[in-house]
């Protein structure tokens, strides 16, 4: 009976869809998403993608703050943004497009928000 259930279970993992963590989507899904809102016009508020993207880009946004969190504890922050920076979404989309196309599908959000910070906000030495 045990092994039945363990089968069962494996089973059902294997044939569940792969959810990807928050701040996975690749830049080249994130910009095609934005273009789409933005073709949309005032529409484009009532829109699911508004949301999901948003959640995206704060996902990102807070992976690295833990990861400069860490590096800042081992003396070798990769920037230095100024104390409750607040970052416009134009600029994050304008780096987000500054990426060429053929690498955009193997970027990911997260490295994306990294390399924008590490960019803007680079540290005096």
């Amino acid at each position: 009976m045990k092994r039945t259930i363990a089968g069962l279970a494996l089973c059902l993992i294997m044939a569940a869809p792969a959810q990807a963590a928050p701040g996975d989507m690749s830049v080249a899904t994130f910009v095609t998403k934005v273009d789409a809102l933005k073709a949309k016009g005032l529409a484009a508020m009532f829109s699911s993608d508004v949301k999901l993207l948003q959640s995206e880009g704060q996902a990102a946004g807070v992976a690295y703050f833990q990861r400069l969190k860490a590096e800042r504890a081992a003396g070798r922050p990769s920037s230095c943004p100024p104390q409750g920076v607040k970052v416009s979404s134009d600029a994050v989309i304008t780096h987000m497009k500054s990426y060429a196309p053929h690498l955009r599908s193997g970027t990911n959000l997260r490295t994306a928000m990294a390399d924008f910070f590490i960019k803007s906000y680079p540290c005096r030495k």
